[in-house]
C-alpha cells in the first residue's frame, strides 16, 4: 500500500485547534492523576491549595504494567472468541461496510466469572485501591504509545479510509484527532474494541475492587457503595447489551481514532468514572437521599434507553412498526429527520437521560464534597460541547431541513431551559 500524505482540504479544526491539541494531551492526564490523589486525601477538596501531590514512589508499581497489558490481552481474547453475531457498520466512503463482532456483553459476563473465581481463590481485589495511581500512569502511557502507533500507521492507509476531521496535515492536531477512521489489524477493529471493552468493563472492575476494599476496612459494604456499583454496572451492562448501537455513533462513524478517543477509552473512563467508588473508600457516607437517587436513576435510564433505541431503530430500518408512524422531515440527502417521539421533545433526549443518571450515581456520596460530582459537571460540559459539534455537522449535512427541524424542536437537551 502506498504512503499516503494527502490531506482533506475542507477539514475544520475543533477542540481549540493546534493549541488545544497540544495542551489537552498534557492537561487531561495530569487531571486524572490529580483527581485520584484528591480522592485519597482526608480533605478530598478539588480546590485545595497547594494541591495534593503524591510521592513519586506512589506513581509506580511493577505489578501495574503487568495488569494493564494482561487486561488488554484478556479483553482482546474475548473480542476474538466466536460468540454473538456479526453486524455490519454504516456505509463507508468507498461504499463498503465493515463487519463487527457483537459480543461485548459476553465479555462482561466472562469477566464476571473470572472475578468470582478470583474471590473464591482468595485474591485481594481490594488491593486495586492501592494500585489506582500506578494503573492510571500505565494506562496513560499505553494511550500515548497506541496513539503514536495509529498516527504512524495511518500514512499507509488508503485516502478513503481517513477521517476528514483528523487529516489536516498538522501533525499535532492529527495525532490528537486521529487520521484513520477505522484502523484495523486484520479483522480486529482497534477503535471499536477500545470504545466499549477495556475501559468500560475496567471501570466496573475498579468499582468492584473499591467495594472489596471497603469490606476489608469495615467488614461490609455500605449501602452507598452498593448503589454506586449497582447503578454504574447497569449503565455498562446496558451499553454492552446494546453494543450494536455504537456502530451509528459519531465516535465510530465520524471521528478518527487518535489520542482524543484512545485516552478517553483507556484512561479517562475507567479512572475518572470510578471516582465515586474510590471516594467512598476513604469517605464513607450514611445514605440519606436514597429515594431521590432511585427516582433519578429510573427516570434517567428510561429516557436514555428508550430514546437511543428509537434513534437506532429509525437509522437502521425507518419502516419498522415501532418508528414507521413517527413524524419526519425530508432532507436533500434522501434521509429523514425525526420530529416526534423522544426526538420531538428535545434534540438530544439521550443526553438528558445520561445526565440524570450521572447525577443519580453521585447522590449516594452526599453533599459535603464537590469531588463526587466532578463527573456530573464534566459530563454536562462534554455533552453541551458534543451537542454543538452535532449541530455544526448536521447543519452542514442537512442545510435548510436542519433549520426547519430546529424550529420544530427548539430545545437542545433540557426541555424549556436549553
Amino acid at each position: 500500500m502506498k504512503f499516503n500524505k494527502q490531506k482533506s482540504p475542507q477539514a475544520e479544526k475543533e477542540f481549540g485547534g493546534t493549541l488545544g491539541a497540544t495542551c489537552i494531551p498534557v492537561f487531561l492526564p495530569l487531571t486524572v492523576l490529580y483527581l485520584l490523589c484528591v480522592c485519597r486525601s482526608p480533605v478530598a477538596s478539588v480546590l485545595q491549595w497547594p494541591p495534593v501531590l503524591p510521592p513519586t514512589a506512589q506513581l509506580w508499581d511493577p505489578l501495574a504494567p503487568v495488569l494493564i497489558l494482561g487486561w488488554m490481552a484478556l479483553q482482546s481474547f474475548f473480542y476474538l472468541l466466536p460468540m454473538g453475531k456479526l453486524s455490519e457498520g454504516m456505509v463507508l466512503k468507498d461504499g463498503s461496510r465493515l463487519k463487527y463482532p457483537i459480543n461485548g456483553f459476553y465479555a462482561l459476563c466472562s469477566t464476571a466469572v473470572l472475578l468470582t473465581l478470583s474471590l473464591w481463590l482468595g485474591m485481594p481485589l481490594g488491593y486495586l485501591f492501592e494500585l489506582l495511581l500506578p494503573l492510571a500512569v500505565c494506562a496513560i502511557g499505553v494511550s500515548f504509545l497506541l496513539s503514536l502507533y495509529l498516527y504512524i500507521c495511518s500514512f499507509w492507509a488508503p485516502h478513503h479510509a481517513l477521517a476528514q476531521g483528523g487529516n489536516t496535515g498538522n501533525p499535532l492536531y492529527d495525532f490528537f484527532m486521529g487520521r484513520e477512521l477505522n484502523p484495523r489489524i486484520g479483522s480486529f477493529d482497534l477503535k471499536y474494541f477500545c470504545e466499549l471493552r477495556p475501559g468500560l468493563i475496567g471501570w466496573v472492575v475498579i468499582n468492584f475492587g473499591m467495594l472489596m476494599k471497603e469490606v476489608e476496612l469495615r467488614d461490609s459494604a455500605s449501602l452507598a457503595m452498593i448503589l454506586v456499583n449497582g447503578f454504574q454496572l447497569l449503565y455498562v451492562a446496558d451499553a454492552l447489551w446494546n453494543e450494536e448501537a455504537v456502530l451509528t455513533t459519531m465516535d465510530i462513524v465520524h471521528d478518527g481514532f487518535g489520542f482524543m478517543l484512545v485516552f478517553g477509552d483507556l484512561a479517562w473512563v475507567p479512572f475518572t468514572y470510578s471516582l465515586q467508588a474510590a471516594f467512598l473508600v476513604v469517605h464513607p457516607q450514611s445514605l440519606s437521599p436514597l429515594g431521590a437517587t432511585i427516582c433519578y436513576i429510573c427516570a434517567g435510564y428510561y429516557i436514555f434507553r428508550k430514546s437511543n433505541s428509537q434513534k437506532n431503530q429509525f437509522r437502521r430500518d425507518p419502516t419498522h412498526p415501532s418508528v414507521a408512524n413517527l413524524e419526519t422531515i425530508a432532507t436533500a440527502t434522501g434521509k429523514r429527520l425525526l420530529v416526534s417521539g423522544w426526538w420531538g421533545l428535545v434534540r438530544h433526549p439521550n443526553y438528558l437521560g445520561d445526565l440524570l443518571m450521572a447525577l443519580a450515581w453521585s447522590l449516594p456520596c452526599g453533599f459535603n464534597h464537590l469531588l463526587p460530582y466532578f463527573y456530573v459537571v464534566y459530563f454536562t460540559v462534554l455533552l453541551i460541547h458534543r451537542e454543538a459539534r452535532d449541530e455544526r455537522h448536521c447543519r452542514a449535512k442537512y442545510g435548510l431541513a436542519w433549520d426547519s427541524y430546529c424550529r420544530r424542536v427548539p430545545y437542545r437537551i433540557f426541555p424549556y431551559i436549553y
